[in-house]
């Protein structure tokens, strides 16, 4: 299930192009495109966390397999511009109400091992990212079709929902949750663990969208070819897989904070020196080490939010937390392209954005280094 509804916010990236030329629109528009299915993805995240203080997680999940279906197959019909950003949205949505369901009950079906459990089912969501690209130029090559696309993911889901209920039927299902009652004293009570959340992810997530929905056009600019770019999105997204697995099995072992800090860190760092690489050996050695620092974040940020907040207040404050950084992040890629279309380089603009993540880098280790963020 995560397979998919990550495949449904990731497989807008690698057909942007398509939709320039079918559409006859620019990088702006296809930036909003991209930035409705992540926009999706923020807004249902707080209402699924109330909707969790009443209705257990496995049947707000079911419900997403659902929602899932039909948006595919609403977006597989898209005749205008417009209906492809209304499908994104609605595919977004499903993908929201998905994690902040299901990313608490994988930490309380393995409350031993929360770093790896998370490790696992990321990795899952991960192989899609991978797949969206390839997926694209399968369906392009044979059926000269985008709609086919989302022909594909509306059956798949419809077959994924099934069987994860008969699933569910059979399984001992945890009750850590059933105290988790009350939606505002959950973010007041941890307000600034949530805080800490949504500033890390928030701002790299905002430099992170903004760099590989435009990836493959960016990667034109610095001299490559069209097939040799799209490879490079697969390659960018094949890093986090074992990203996913290995940094959640860390997130166990190593001081959470300091260890998150690291990452982002280092991610400022190589989106810089990107801006400045050419040629393709070089690229290609970046693109891995990019791919693989982004998505060691994604598991490590949520062992520390899901391990540290307490059965009483964690879907509610993990909803918070959700729905505060996708809303902050899910804005990169139109800011993207708006600002490239005002004329600005790639270049330019992702030294812009890396630069303005470097404050907030530099600041949270100052926090850190004075004791000031919760550990």
């Amino acid at each position: 299930m995560i397979f998919l509804v990550n495949l449904a916010r990731v497989v807008f990236a690698p057909l942007l192009q398509e939709f320039i030329a079918v559409f006859q629109i620019g990088e702006g528009t296809v930036g909003i495109i991209a930035t409705l299915a992540w926009l999706g993805s923020a807004l249902p995240r707080l209402p699924t966390g109330w909707i969790l203080t009443r209705v257990p997680r496995h049947y707000v999940i079911l419900a997403t397999g659902g929602v899932l279906t039909a948006a595919a197959a609403f977006t597989a019909s898209a005749t205008s511009v417009e209906m492809v950003g209304a499908g994104a949205l609605l595919m977004g949505l499903s993908s929201g109400v998905y994690f902040v369901a299901a990313n608490p009950l994988v930490s309380e079906l393995y409350p031993q091992r929360v770093g790896w459990a998370l490790g696992v089912h990321g990795m899952m969501s991960q192989l899609a990212a991978v797949a969206a690209a390839p997926l694209v130029t399968l369906v392009l090559t044979f059926f000269f079709e985008w709609q086919v696309v989302f022909v594909v993911i509306a059956a798949a889901a419809a077959i994924v929902t099934v069987a994860l209920y008969l699933a569910a039927r059979t399984t001992d299902l945890p009750d850590a949750g059933t105290e988790d009652r009350d939606l505002l004293g959950a973010v007041r009570s941890e307000w600034r663990v949530v805080l800490l959340g949504v500033v890390v992810v928030g701002a790299t997530g905002f430099v992170w969208q903004g760099l590989f929905n435009f990836y493959e056009l960016y990667m034109g600019t610095k001299g490559l070819d069209t097939a040799t770019a799209k490879n490079l999105l697969t390659v960018i997204f094949a890093a986090g897989v074992p990203a996913f697995f290995v940094s959640g099995r860390l997130a166990d072992q190593l001081p959470r904070v300091p260890y998150i800090l690291t990452i982002i860190g280092s991610f400022t760092v190589a989106v810089l020196v990107l801006t400045v690489t050419r040629g393709l050996v070089p690229i290609l050695v970046l693109t891995a080490i990019i791919g693989y620092v982004i998505h060691s974040l994604f598991p490590a940020i949520d062992t520390y939010l899901l391990d540290t907040l307490p059965d009483e207040t964690r879907a509610s404050a993990y909803a918070w937390y959700s729905g505060g950084m996708m809303v902050v992040q899910a804005t990169g890629s139109s800011a993207v392209g708006m600002l490239r279309e005002t004329g600005l380089a790639y270049d330019a603009i992702f030294t812009q954005l890396a630069l303005g993540l470097a404050v907030v880098v530099g600041g949270l280790v100052a926090l850190q280094q004075t004791g000031r963020l919760p550990q």
